[in-house]
C-alpha cells in the first residue's frame, strides 16, 4: 500500500507537469483571439462612437477603454493566467499541508494502536500463540504425542489458520477500499486538469467574445468556472483531512480501551472500512462543495449536470459497497 501511495503522489506530479507543458498552447489561441477581439473592438467602439454622435452627445470615452483591456489581457494571457494560478495556488498548498499532517498522524497512532494490540494478545495465553511463532513453537514443543495432545495441536493449526484467514481477508478488503479511495482522488484530479488545460487554452477566445455586446458575461463565467474547477483539488484534501482525523480519534479511543486489562481486542476493522466507504462516497460530492464558493449566472447547467452524475454515481456506488461490505463483514464475523 506504500507503493501504492507514493505512485499516486507521483501520478499527481505528473499532472501538475501535465498542466505546465500544454500552457504554451495558449499563445497559439491568442492569434486568433487577436483578430476576433479586433472585430468585436472596433464594432463595440464604433456602436457607441456613432450613438453619441447620432444623439448628438459627448462621447464617453471610459467605457471605450473595456475592448483595450481585454485586448491587453489577450496579449499578455500567460501572465494573467499566472496571476489568477499565484492567487489560487497558496490555497491548494495550504489544503495540502493540513492533509499531509493528518495523514502522518494516522499512520503515527496506527502503529501504535497495532503494537499496542498485539502486546495485549500476547499477554493472554490463549490468543499468544496467534499473533507470534515463537510462543506457537514453545507451546507445540510443551506437548506429547498422546492422542489428547494431538488434538490440541490440531485445534491450535486450526484457530490460528482461521485467525489467519480472518486477518488475511480483512486487510485485503481494506486494501480494496484504500486503493478505490485513492483512485478516486485521482480521478477528480484528473478531471480538473483536463478541464484547467482546455480552459486555459480556451482562455483568450474567451476575452475575444467577451468584446461584443451581449456576450460581456462569457468573461465572468469562465473565470467562475476555472476558480471552482480549480478548487476540487483542495476542497477534496480538506474532505480527506476531515476522515483522516476522525480516524485518528478513533484509534485514540482504541489505545486508552486497549490499556484496561479486561479488554479483548478481537482485530475488527469496521469502523476503518466504514470511514472508508464514507470518504469514496463523499469524494462524488467535491464538484459540488466547490461550487458553493465562487458562483456566477451561467454556470448552473454545468454544476448541475456535474452534480447530478455524482449523485447518482454517489448512490449508485454507495449501494454497492454496503452490500459487499455487509456481506464480508458478516462472513467475517462467523
Amino acid at each position: 500500500m506504500i507503493l501504492f501511495i507514493e505512485n499516486y503522489n507521483n501520478l499527481h506530479e505528473v499532472l501538475r507537469d501535465l498542466y505546465d507543458n500544454m500552457m504554451p498552447l495558449c499563445q497559439d489561441m491568442a492569434r486568433i483571439a487577436k483578430v476576433i477581439a479586433g472585430v468585436g473592438a472596433l464594432l463595440y467602439i464604433g456602436a457607441r462612437v456613432w450613438q453619441s454622435l447620432a444623439r448628438a452627445e459627448p462621447i464617453d470615452i471610459y467605457p471605450l477603454l473595456r475592448p483595450f483591456a481585454l485586448g491587453l489581457c489577450i496579449l499578455f494571457f500567460p501572465i494573467v493566467l499566472d496571476g489568477i494560478n499565484g492567487i489560487l495556488s497558496p490555497v491548494v498548498l495550504g489544503a495540502n499541508s493540513i492533509l499531509k499532517s493528518q495523514e502522518l498522524d494516522m499512520t503515527e497512532f496506527r502503529k501504535q494502536r497495532d503494537e499496542l494490540e498485539r502486546q495485549v494478545m500476547l499477554r493472554n495465553p490463549e490468543t499468544a500463540y496467534l499473533v507470534s511463532d515463537e510462543v506457537f513453537d514453545k507451546e507445540i514443543d510443551n506437548l506429547g504425542w498422546s492422542p489428547s495432545d494431538m488434538m490440541t495441536i490440531a485445534g491450535m493449526y486450526i484457530k490460528w489458520g482461521v485467525y489467519e484467514i480472518k486477518r488475511s481477508v480483512r486487510e485485503g478488503f481494506v486494501a480494496v477500499l484504500e486503493a478505490i479511495f485513492y483512485a478516486i482522488g485521482l480521478i477528480i484530479d484528473t478531471l480538473r486538469t483536463f478541464f484547467l488545460v482546455v480552459l486555459s487554452i480556451l482562455g483568450p477566445l474567451v476575452f475575444a467574445i467577451a468584446c461584443y455586446d451581449g456576450l460581456q458575461a462569457t468573461l465572468m463565467q469562465w473565470f467562475a468556472r476555472y476558480i471552482t474547477i480549480y478548487l476540487w483539488l483542495p476542497v477534496s484534501d480538506l474532505f480527506s483531512a476531515i476522515l483522516a482525523r476522525i480516524q485518528v480519534l478513533m484509534v485514540q479511543k482504541d489505545m486508552a480501551a486497549l490499556s484496561d486489562p479486561s479488554y479483548v481486542p478481537d482485530g475488527s476493522s469496521d469502523v476503518y472500512i466504514v470511514f472508508m466507504l464514507i470518504g469514496i462516497i463523499g469524494y462524488f460530492a467535491v464538484p459540488t462543495v466547490a461550487s458553493w464558493i465562487v458562483q456566477s449566472g451561467g454556470v448552473g447547467s454545468y454544476g448541475s449536470s456535474v452534480n447530478k452524475t455524482a449523485n447518482y454515481a454517489g448512490g449508485y456506488l454507495g449501494g454497492a459497497m454496503g452490500a459487499s461490505s455487509g456481506n464480508v463483514m458478516g462472513e467475517l464475523k462467523k
